[in-house]
């Protein structure tokens, strides 16, 4: 029953809102996986992302994806955090306990090992609305090599977070693009895989086109 409730949620509803305020480019969205255990690596300025991120798979895959999120922010609310577990299918990632000596990934990997399509956010936290890109956490590189099976497909979001950025509440729609590179695999040095992410990353931020408002129209300049 959740299952379908959170397609009907994501394809009937949360769908649309993408469209609306974000226009939704995808480019290369046939890279997107259909089936796990794979990794989605993308950047992160705002919570538009995730939204973003549960609408441009294939419907099939839908039950599949599963986003990871901050516990702190999105279980603080009994009511938030059913929502975001069986709706919006959030892996919990408990970052204030990272360096205490407990798994903050387990979730993650009891989720890849259930043949689920996690997303990550390799910075680790929503930057700014310049779309410029963070040091990359390498949370995700211990991911991969727990699963070395599993693809890790970078993908590039350009320009969510002035749709809806950091510390606002009110979305203003804006035309977005989301770029799907190829996919990476684990060959046996973390370090190796987490410069080729962030490579990978950046050649798609390079292939983005100019930003433009979601009507076409560039906004009124500001009075004198």
């Amino acid at each position: 029953m959740i299952r379908w409730l959170r397609l009907a949620l994501i394809v009937a509803v949360a769908r649309p809102v993408a469209r609306f305020f974000t226009g939704a480019d995808v480019m290369g969205r046939e890279r997107l996986p259909v089936k796990g255990p794979a990794i989605v690596a993308a950047n992160h300025n705002s919570h538009v992302d995730t939204l973003l991120m549960l609408t441009i798979f294939k419907a099939r895959a839908v039950h599949l994806v599963r986003p990871a999120a901050a516990s702190d922010y999105f279980l603080k609310d009994p009511v938030i955090g059913w929502f975001s577990r069986n709706l919006i299918g959030i892996v919990p990632v408990a970052r204030r306990k990272a360096g205490s000596g407990e798994d903050v990934l387990a979730p993650a990997r009891q989720a890849l090992a259930e043949g689920a399509i996690v997303v990550v956010f390799p910075e680790g936290t929503r930057g700014d609305a310049s779309d410029t890109m963070a040091q990359l956490k390498n949370g995700v590189a211990r991911l991969a090599e727990a699963f070395p099976e599993a693809p890790v497909i970078p993908v590039w979001i350009q320009g969510a977070g002035r749709v809806l950025p950091k510390g606002q509440y009110i979305p203003v729609p804006m035309t977005c693009c989301v770029l799907v590179g190829e996919p990476i695999r684990w060959e046996g040095r973390r370090s190796a895989f987490m410069e080729g992410l962030r490579d990978a990353l950046l050649a798609l931020k390079a292939q983005a086109p100019p930003l433009r408002w979601s009507d076409g129209d560039e906004p009124d300049p500001p009075p004198e």
